[in-house]
């Protein structure tokens, strides 16, 4: 794994902004910097190809762990640790994963820490609404096409979504999968992500309707969700945390109408609600407690950092999400300022904390890559990865860099 420079493209953000990447510029103002560019070919990651066969390795053993984990739970109704405290959304994840067979689930992506001279170390997986998917699949691809094309790249993250929807189409309802996101979103990554999304779904043969999380309604006579048509809505994709959507104004009704399977009249939900259990942070700590010393694992705890107070520690917000609210804590008790970067502080935290011991990022030079590894249908897919040199954390305002298999 090495990192290599070169003067970017005098069109790049024309032709990435074509591609989909209309966010190609970030204008975040947590970034602290102004607006600047998220997609960034001044650089690209090289790797050869007997690493990228090691990763993809550790990437499907570190997903099969996972189910284990999830499986555990459920078995042992240990929900409380993740901070599910109702016991109608435990049920719900419970009988979504009994009959997870018969329920469509798509992607995920995997951030860990990498430099090419050791084991690839897990820091989260992203299993319920994983973003920086469009640059991964398109714009680093042709990128490489039109510059490299005799290299290669870990990516197949198009045609593996496509197939992944095609496989699994005999699951859906009857009608079309609407596929929803949040006007909450100011940049359009999850506009856009959603509409990719749903590209893939109509290439494997599936009808499609878009719609807005914030037009979904209710159907008073039905207690039916419908759309602004007033259709109902048998499916549907949404790039929406599940632990946001069941304390929404219709939480009530959404859990008490979950198709888990067949679509009998209820609302069946992309991603399944089992994946509550993959996207909170608590899983780190139960991965570590069910495979003590695993070279891709991170001591990780709940109660609190305990032995890793002596050799520092990440304190983890549990539903955190682009590294807001995490605190880097020094053996010292000394805590990293620049690392306590978070869009709303005051967001995260609440429900509690996972405690991981410090891992800090590997260094090319003062740039801090982590790697995004992604999955889809339980298979490894591809990379893309984000860099920072601001800070020991991966936050909002992360590069995103191309890489090449040579």
């Amino acid at each position: 794994m090495r990192r290599r420079t070169r003067p970017p493209r005098p069109d790049w953000q024309a032709q990435v902004e074509g591609q989909g990447l209309i966010y190609a510029i970030c204008q975040d103002p947590c970034n602290q910097g102004g607006p600047h560019a998220y997609w960034d070919e001044s650089a690209y990651y090289e790797f050869s190809l007997p690493e990228v066969e090691a990763l993809e390795e550790v990437v499907e053993e570190l997903h099969g762990l996972c189910l284990d984990a999830v499986e555990h739970v459920v078995r042992e109704r240990r929900y409380a640790e993740y901070g599910i405290t109702s016991q109608r959304v435990a049920e719900v994840i419970a009988e979504s994963w009994r009959r997870r067979a018969e329920q469509p689930s798509l992607y995920g992506r995997f951030d860990l820490a990498y430099d090419g001279t050791g084991p690839a170390k897990l820091f989260e997986y992203n299993a319920d609404t994983p973003t920086s998917l469009i640059e991964a699949a398109g714009p680093q691809w042709f990128w490489m096409e039109q510059l490299y094309p005799a290299a290669d790249q870990w990516n197949s993250l198009h045609e593996r979504l496509v197939a992944a929807w095609a496989r699994q189409k005999p699951l859906l309802p009857p009608g079309p999968v609407h596929f929803a996101h949040s006007r909450g979103d100011t940049e359009g990554e999850d506009w856009m992500t959603t509409l990719y999304l749903q590209e893939t779904a109509e290439q494997a043969g599936i009808e499609t309707v878009g719609i807005a999380m914030e037009d979904i309604g209710l159907d008073g006579l039905t207690g039916r969700f419908v759309d602004l048509e007033h259709r109902y809505i048998r499916s549907v994709f949404k790039l929406y945390p599940w632990e946001w959507l069941v304390e929404e104004e219709f939480g009530p009704q959404l859990l008490g109408g979950i198709d888990l399977g067949g679509g009998t009249g209820s609302t069946l939900w992309i991603e399944p609600a089992w994946k509550m259990l993959l996207s909170n942070k608590a899983l780190l700590a139960l991965l570590w407690e069910l495979n003590p010393g695993h070279p891709n694992l991170l001591p990780a705890y709940l109660d609190s950092p305990r032995e890793l107070a002596a050799t520092g520690y990440a304190a983890k917000p549990l539903l955190g999400r682009e590294g807001a609210g995490v605190r880097i804590v020094g053996p010292d008790g000394s805590v990293d300022r620049l690392a306590e970067w978070a869009g709303d502080p005051d967001r995260y935290g609440a429900e509690g904390h996972c405690y991981q011991q410090l891992h800090p990022l590997p260094d090319f030079d003062g740039h801090r890559p982590v790697l995004g590894a992604w999955v889809v249908d339980g298979e490894a897919a591809g990379l893309g990865i984000r860099e920072t040199d601001d800070s020991l954390i991966t936050h909002q305002g992360a590069r995103f860099l191309p890489h090449l298999i040579t």
